[in-house]
């Protein structure tokens, strides 16, 4: 009998070291794919499509926003990043600090930067109604996150 029991623990232990060895084997391919992992800080909801008439009023430009959330536990500041739409429009932070766990607003008319809301002082709409790509790059030049809603036609 402890021949069975041992050549059974000898079988389970040869498993068990093969599962382990392909468990190593395939976690960092898991762990480079950015697929997989969430955004230190991400473009978390757009309203593109300002409620109303698209009446190029401060009130109706800043109603055409993009939030961002620093997803971590550490302020991040956002000096040098950039947000752009698929035209090119481009955004630039300035001496900006996200809070942990916090959300900013990026609204497309003028208006009085705070901690919550920033404003691009536009007067034009920036963002494509019914398609368009938002991509927020961090200061090295690096896609952060995208968020693309729509058909594009290019």
């Amino acid at each position: 009998m402890s021949h069975v029991s041992s050549s059974v623990r000898r079988i389970v232990a040869t498993v068990l070291a093969a599962g382990a060895v392909v468990g190593a084997a395939a976690l960092p391919a898991a762990a480079q794919d950015g697929h997989h992992q969430r955004p230190r800080v991400e473009i978390s909801r757009v309203q593109a499509d300002s409620p109303g008439r698209d009446d190029h009023s401060n009130r109706s430009l800043n109603n055409e926003w993009v939030e961002i959330t620093n997803t971590t536990r550490d302020g991040i500041n956002l000096r040098g990043w950039t947000l752009r739409d698929d035209d090119g429009n481009r955004y630039r932070f300035d001496n900006v600090r996200i809070a942990a766990r916090a959300t900013i607003r990026i609204h497309t008319g003028n208006g009085r930067d705070t901690r919550t809301d920033l404003f691009q002082d536009r007067r034009e709409y920036v963002w494509g109604n019914r398609a368009d790509t938002a991509t927020l790059r961090d200061d090295r030049g690096r896609t952060v996150d995208t968020e693309s809603w729509g058909r594009r036609h290019h």
